[in-house]
């Protein structure tokens, strides 16, 4: 899992973001400012485990960014306060750690 935090993305990033959402992602985010964007390439599998997850974690907004390879990796954005989008991570990359943990059992 690769991942990045941009806190207070300029307006030329989230432009460039939302050319890459889908007319959902980018209704849901409106013309709210964004404090921070957190951005995790994963699987598909992982995108709705994550975006799930992350979403009940904190109040955030999270959505697909589309391009580089559709079919098996994708960018899951997680956009919020800056506090939010760190709970959102924190929560996933200890899911992910718990995940390993179990995997090392077997």
């Amino acid at each position: 899992m690769k991942k990045r935090i941009i806190n207070g993305p300029t307006p030329e990033v989230m432009t460039m973001m939302k050319r890459h959402m889908s007319s959902d992602g980018r209704a849901r985010l409106g013309d709210s400012a964004v404090a921070s964007v957190g951005l995790i390439m994963v699987s598909i599998p992982e995108l709705y485990f994550y975006a799930d997850l992350a979403s009940k974690s904190s109040n955030v907004i999270v959505a697909e960014v589309f391009g580089g390879c559709p079919q098996h990796i994708t960018t899951l954005a997680i956009l919020g306060e800056v506090s939010a989008v760190r709970i959102a991570i924190e929560a996933i990359e200890e899911a992910e750690r718990a995940e390993k943990e179990v995997q090392g059992l077997f």
